[in-house]
């Protein structure tokens, strides 16, 4: 929870009041300092959502180069990954693989969803 100083409406940061030694509110801008009498938090939880693939559909990994590999996720059966390395940072870089582990060879790559840089 990000709070603002009702003064100058900067951010206020958590500090320490050396009269008290509790926890305060405080402006790094001008003088604004309020302290915290009751405990304080917020908790959101976010669900992630599936993303478009990188490379243009679902036929695109048909014909990605394919190596024998036992996936590192727990519960994951998956014994063959396909995989594409691009060069999308600097040449001094390297490349970044992207794969995708397929739980039976030879079938759609709809398994476990990796990218490792």
């Amino acid at each position: 929870m990000l709070l603002f100083c009702p003064h100058c409406s900067n951010a206020l940061t958590v500090g320490i009041s050396p009269e008290t030694g509790r926890n305060r509110l405080e402006c790094r801008t001008c003088p604004y300092q309020h302290l915290i009498t009751t405990s304080m938090f917020s908790r959101r939880e976010y669900t992630r959502k599936e993303r478009e693939d990188v490379f243009g559909g679902p036929g695109a990994w048909d014909n990605a180069d394919k190596t024998p590999v036992q996936c590192p996720k727990e519960g994951c059966n998956g014994n063959e990954a396909a995989f594409f390395q691009v060069q999308i940072r600097s040449a001094d870089e390297p490349m970044t693989s992207f794969f995708k582990v397929s739980r039976v060879p030879g079938f759609v790559y709809d398994g476990c969803k990796e990218m490792e840089g």
